[in-house]
């Protein structure tokens, strides 16, 4: 336990930022799976409406730091490249 009483309020503010970190990246992760999972079934509308949404909580994420941003943008490759696939195969089909 701190001592002192900046080490106190230090504590106190990690809590709390802590707490917020995880509701955001929950938050991220949720949209995230959405989107995989409306590609999985074959709902591209859905998933086409979706991608811009992710993108943008991704940059975000990325802007305040709670990802690095080498990360958001890997994962708005895969994702975009996941969203092509799946519209290049339901075209050819």
């Amino acid at each position: 336990m701190p001592n002192k009483k900046s080490a106190k309020k230090a504590l106190r503010q990690n809590i709390k930022r802590r707490a917020r970190n995880r509701s955001q990246r929950s938050a991220l992760r949720t949209f995230i799976k959405k989107f995989r999972r409306a590609v999985a079934t074959g709902d591209l509308e859905t998933a086409r409406s979706l991608f811009p949404f992710v993108t943008k909580k991704l940059d975000q994420a990325a802007a305040k730091h709670l990802i690095h941003k080498n990360a958001a943008a890997r994962t708005k490759s895969r994702l975009a490249k996941l969203l092509n696939k799946a519209g290049s195969a339901a075209a050819a089909s």
